[in-house]
């Protein structure tokens, strides 16, 4: 006879049971709407950002709710979109001629071959790696012009979400709160978090990547980098590459203008670029970014690279979010679950017990 204490319980049998269902539900859902997942990370990041103008409009100013969505959508739109897309406009313009272009890339990367290969003796690019890289620019320019209508359709989509999310924001939040299967006070931390770290991301990056962008574009001016207006373009982009950063940029600027006999101005820039754009990062992130939230460089790294994988464009503000929540989690998972209030103290060990060890 099998023993009825180590059987499991019905209730259990049922909770394990309706868990799974709801896994599966979720995952086909998420599979079947994969290709929404950017615009409602889009939408979710707006929201935070407006949540507190939308409520002081709706319950404080007595705006239909309509229009006060409408008015905050058009304000986003002025604000964090179209900064945006003057970039990334910009640099496909640049892009659409692959043919004209690639042309000109060609000639800037064997210019800068010749050079190094002449000054060192060392064949730092070799033939396949030039090949490579041409390859590769082009690919990317391609899919750089390719991916318009895609990004167009996401922006759209993202709007369409976020107009039902302002319109009704109570409603929205109590639907999320109630059906997280957690403690109140946990709904409040994670809650709490996610809005620090999505307003530290949001504002954070682009604010970062445009402020680079600008110091950069006078320093391309001043020194008469060709294309000043496209480079600041790129250089705002390539501010959210981890480690690198706007040195991609920058650097292979400077080697082709010495490598055109422009010396002085090849490297006034980047003694410029290095000194005032590196300081400015640094300035920007450790004021800025560390006010709005103090997230670890190591977190930012991981999340971007691992987020863009994952997210595509939203991937640079979730990536690092998804690690932070990841960690987040653990905490939540032990308030939630242990019998411990906090965590016992790590005891180190004294010098007393360490030189009886030694003996």
């Amino acid at each position: 006879m099998m023993n009825k204490d180590k059987q499991i319980s019905s209730v259990a049998i049922k909770q394990m049971s309706l868990l799974a269902i709801i896994v599966i539900l979720a995952g086909l859902i998420c599979f079947n709407l994969a290709l929404f997942i950017p615009s409602v990370l889009g939408a979710i990041t707006i929201y935070v950002v407006c949540r507190k103008y939308n409520f002081y409009l709706q319950e404080e100013k007595k705006w239909k709710p309509s229009l006060a969505a409408l008015a905050l959508m058009f304000a986003s739109l002025i604000v964090l979109i179209l900064p945006i897309y003057f970039i990334a406009d910009l640099i496909i313009d640049k892009l659409g001629n692959a043919q004209a272009y690639m042309a000109k890339f060609n000639v800037f990367l064997d210019k800068i071959h010749s050079y190094i290969f002449s000054k060192t003796g060392f064949d730092i690019l070799s033939k396949e790696n030039m090949n490579k890289l041409k390859d590769s620019a082009g690919k990317v320019s391609t899919s750089a012009v390719s991916g318009t209508f895609n990004t167009l359709t996401v922006v759209m989509s993202m709007y369409f979400i976020l107009y039902f999310m302002l319109e009704r924001p109570r409603l929205f939040e109590k639907i999320l709160t109630s059906s997280a299967p957690l403690k109140r006070s946990n709904i409040s931390l994670i809650g709490d978090k996610m809005r620090k770290l999505i307003m530290a991301n949001a504002i954070g990056i682009p604010v970062v990547a445009i402020g680079q962008g600008i110091v950069a574009l006078i320093g391309y001016l001043i020194f008469g980098a060709p294309g000043a207006v496209l480079l600041f373009a790129l250089t705002a982009a390539a501010s959210v590459i981890p480690v690198v950063g706007t040195a991609i940029v920058y650097v292979p600027v400077c080697i082709f203008m010495i490598a055109e006999g422009n010396t002085g101005q090849g490297l006034g820039l980047a003694i410029y670029c290095l000194v005032v754009v590196g300081l400015t990062d640094n300035l920007l992130r450790f004021t800025l970014l560390k006010k709005l939230e103090n997230i670890h460089p190591l977190n930012t790294v991981f999340g971007i690279i691992m987020g863009m994988n994952l997210f595509g464009f939203m991937g640079l503000i979730f990536g690092p979010i998804l690690i932070s929540l990841t960690l987040l989690l653990v905490q939540v998972y032990r308030n939630e679950f242990s019998d411990e209030n906090t965590p016992p103290e790590l005891e180190l060990p004294g010098q007393d017990d360490i030189k009886e060890k030694l003996i």
